[in-house]
């Protein structure tokens, strides 16, 4: 499918009406880059957020109900990046039911959809998630796939870090598998027991197995928790996407620079076919 949206059409006119826009980054400064998937690659984010929302809105509804109080549903553009994006899915559950005072036993990894714990609505999303790839499937961002292809074709190695368990599935349905050198998801994160972000631990260990150190790596995301994963690794480069009108957000996170499309990132000693910020 073609990722091409009017986020992208709107990228490709800004870049044609001028360079003003354009953050650059030395390729001299860095042997590796590593990319978040939702948000970053693929447009997965709007149906991971559109599956919170069938999720929380149902759970608040019936809340609401059953206690007399207003409902208050949950909203794409605020809650979504600020309590769940980037997140191990459970984590997420519970941050925002945190944020609105609810708490909920965290309960079994196997527990039913509809029982009232943490597991449970992480298990019921998961279901919607899948409900609405198939109906929707994979778009990707043209312009991140046109700069894996040319960081590839100048010897720079990528990974894959997502802290989602359907990373796997979401990139072989993209047809994008083969532009990673390796790829840290969130089965890693349970086999081995790792922190999920906002620490660093999924980014670090993508540094390792590509062979190359937290300083000469350059780190992309567009989740303030993914943000500031990055900036706890002290890699090279923290680069935010803003996808959500938050680019103050990020750069607090501590991104070096923020844009909102990598067709706004030239990468001075890389031309990037296609793109108007090629070098």
């Amino acid at each position: 499918m073609s990722g091409r949206d009017n986020t992208e059409s709107g990228t490709a006119t800004e870049l044609a009406a001028g360079r003003r826009s354009l953050e650059i980054v030395d390729a001299r400064d860095f042997d590796a880059v590593i990319f978040d998937l939702d948000g970053v690659i693929t447009q997965t984010a709007r149906v991971h957020a559109e599956a919170w929302k069938r999720l929380f809105d149902d759970f608040l509804h019936e809340r609401a109900q059953q206690m007399d109080l207003p409902f208050q549903p949950f909203d794409v553009g605020t809650d979504y990046p600020r309590y769940v994006d980037g997140k191990p899915r459970f984590e997420g559950v519970a941050s925002f039911l945190q944020s609105r005072g609810i708490e909920l036993p965290w309960g079994e990894p196997g527990d039913s959809e509809d029982a009232a714990t943490i597991y449970g609505l992480g298990n019921r999303k998961n279901r919607y998630f899948h409900e609405h790839l198939a109906r929707q499937g994979v778009e990707v961002f043209e312009s991140s796939v046109r700069l894996l292809h040319a960081l590839r074709n100048a010897g720079i190695k990528t990974a894959l870090v997502s802290s989602s368990r359907n990373a796997g599935a979401v990139l072989e349905a993209a047809g994008l598998v083969d532009l990673f050198d390796a790829r840290i998801d969130g089965v890693d994160l349970a086999r081995l027991r790792l922190k999920g972000k906002p620490a660093p631990d999924l980014f670090l260990l993508a540094a390792e197995r590509l062979g190359v150190v937290p300083a000469r790596a350059a780190v992309v995301e567009d989740a303030v928790s993914g943000v500031e994963a990055g900036r706890a690794g002290r890699f090279r480069h923290v680069i935010g996407i803003d996808r959500y009108g938050m680019p103050q957000a990020l750069r607090q996170a501590g991104a070096d620079l923020v844009v909102p499309d990598l067709a706004f990132l030239k990468v001075e000693g890389i031309p990037i076919e296609g793109s108007g910020a090629a070098s």
